[in-house]
């Protein structure tokens, strides 16, 4: 296991030590950061999935860069991505009344589909890694969560409502993305069997 490799499965560590922070109540009190309240809890998650979300970046450029890009890599790394970004979501629904169920259900939806495709794929010898719009989605994805999490932070300041302004740009980026995929890859799915 490379090093790129190792740093993807540490984001794959990170995800249960963000869930806790964010499910169980350790009554740290709020904190007032640029203009949005919140509660210690939910800063600390929010750093902690930023981390983790940093490492996506991390261990896509040290592949490029030193030519260490394999198939265990373009499967981990999505996979990692998916799993941070679906726990979340999920974690939202609960802890803020901005995110609507139906929209994390389709961008889960999604996410499932899109590993049901690479999977058909790798079945015929193909490996499907992750393309241009399926990182931009990511990104938006991640952008969102981090608002959500940090309730709007510097954005509240102005009553600005960025985290779901951003929350609809990604569900877009989402099922564009996903849309895209199916598309590229349709031969590989009529010829499955």
């Amino acid at each position: 296991m490379n090093i790129p490799n190792r740093i993807t499965v540490s984001r794959i560590c990170l995800i249960p030590i963000f869930v806790l922070v964010m499910v169980l109540d350790f009554r740290w009190g709020d904190i007032t950061l640029l203009g949005a309240t919140m509660p210690v809890e939910h800063l600390v998650g929010g750093i902690i999935f930023i981390v983790a979300s940093l490492t996506d970046w991390i261990d896509g450029y040290y592949a490029r860069k030193h030519d260490l890009v394999t198939n265990m890599g373009k499967f981990l790394d999505p996979l990692a991505d998916k799993l941070l970004v679906s726990a979340a979501f999920i974690l939202l629904i609960e802890i803020s009344d901005k995110v609507p169920a139906w929209i994390i259900i389709v961008i889960i939806s999604r996410e499932f589909a899109v590993t049901g495709l690479r999977l058909i794929c790798a079945e015929q010898g193909e490996v499907v890694a992750a393309n241009q719009l399926g990182k931009i989605k990511t990104w938006a994805q991640i952008v969102a969560i981090t608002l959500l999490l940090l309730h709007n932070v510097i954005f509240e300041m102005w009553n600005f409502p960025a985290d779901v302004i951003m929350l609809w740009v990604a569900l877009g980026f989402t099922v564009w993305s996903g849309i895209e995929y199916f598309w590229l890859n349709r031969r590989v799915l009529l010829e499955s069997k």
